[in-house]
């Protein structure tokens, strides 16, 4: 029997686009104060592909019965590969920044990842649903969940894109935990990530310069320490109540990217204390709620489903948090439904719609 959907769920992430709005808003001033021409490409970006696109994905995807995702989730894995790698491809793949994450087709830019994300959770869903048996086994357990990370970091790692992998990796590793994997694997996946990120300090001297800057930010203040340093004034600036909304001195002149990973310090700045952790909070119940939304999932694809999208977006706006908190490496990650990213804001909207239409057929 079909039941509504969860409204307390859809209330939260209604609250999280609407603050996103005013907080995006706010710190966009500082952009059009430092470059007025790139000024009105982010905003049709933020708010036609983000806001109106994202709600319409939400309500298309709201209406498509959860079953659908299952059915063709090899595809739409496939699909979400390609259209990744065509970053790579001179003319269409778009640089900024030394990273090539970007497809330009003219009007705006679009980041393909955020096709690849959601794709990785819908068909290792499917694996994990269609192997829950066999799970224990290495063959049908951790190696393929070892080789399919293997090539999404392949792809990702050549971008450079870091920040994701570690999103994809945790989403991944919390949905072969939910599906029954043995401790044994989980402690051998973990030993293995963890090796392997050591690695990537060695290959990519980036990574090694943001994890010595986590480790002694004032060791080079001028220069990677900037953000980070800037970042702690602004949310210091906040006290308990903040300098008020569009009162953010810091978004002006000194942080980098206040509208992208920088924004939750405008954000403190401006709302205080009390405005940061009713933000954090409203991401807190996202995740408890969505986690009991998937406690009641009709099966097993549909609640590991809602784990893996859960948690690819709770874990990216904590890591975003985190990192601005100074109790992080930056990864240069946005905070989803607030920082600039249309296409990420997109993605997000249309991955809560299946979430919302799972919950039409929770259990009681």
């Amino acid at each position: 029997m079909l039941k509504k959907i969860d409204r307390p769920f859809l209330i939260t992430v209604i609250i999280l686009v609407v603050a996103g709005f005013f907080i995006f808003t706010s710190a966009s001033l500082g952009l059009l104060a430092r470059d007025g021409a790139r000024f009105s490409s982010v905003a049709f970006s933020q708010f036609f592909l983000g806001i109106f696109l994202g709600l319409l994905a939400m309500l298309t995807t709201t209406h498509i019965k959860y079953t659908f995702w299952r059915k063709y989730a090899f595809y739409i894995f496939l699909i979400s590969i390609f259209t990744t790698l065509l970053v790579f491809i001179p003319g269409l793949g778009a640089e900024f920044g030394g990273a090539r994450r970007w497809i330009d087709l003219s009007i705006i830019t679009f980041q393909p990842v955020e096709m690849l994300k959601i794709g990785f959770v819908i068909f290792f869903a499917a694996w994990l649903t269609n192997v829950k048996d066999k799970i224990h086994t290495y063959g049908h357990g951790i190696i393929p969940f070892i080789i399919l990370l293997g090539i999404i970091g392949g792809i990702l790692l050549s971008q450079p894109d870091t920040g994701t992998f570690l999103v994809i990796l945790t989403a991944g590793l919390a949905m072969f935990i939910a599906a029954g994997a043995r401790k044994r694997d989980i402690l051998t996946f973990l030993a293995i990530t963890g090796i392997g990120l050591s690695a990537l300090t060695y290959i990519y001297p980036y990574v090694k310069e943001r994890i010595l800057t986590f480790k002694n930010p004032l060791s080079d203040v001028l220069g990677s320490g900037w953000q980070i340093k800037q970042s702690l004034i602004a949310i210091g600036s906040g006290e308990w109540f903040g300098r008020g909304f569009g009162q953010s001195v810091q978004k002006f002149q000194y942080l980098p990217e206040p509208i992208g990973d920088s924004i939750f310090a405008v954000a403190a700045e401006e709302f205080g204390f009390i405005g940061s952790v009713l933000l954090i909070t409203l991401f807190l119940f996202l995740a408890f709620r969505g986690l009991k939304i998937a406690a009641k999932a009709p099966d097993s694809f549909s609640g590991l489903l809602i784990v893996g999208i859960v948690i690819l977006i709770v874990s990216q706006s904590f890591i975003n948090i985190g990192s601005m908190l100074g109790v992080m490496p930056l990864t240069g990650l946005p905070l989803l439904f607030v920082s600039h990213g249309g296409s990420a804001l997109l993605f997000a909207l249309a991955e809560i719609g299946i979430i919302l239409n799972i919950s039409k057929f929770r259990k009681t």
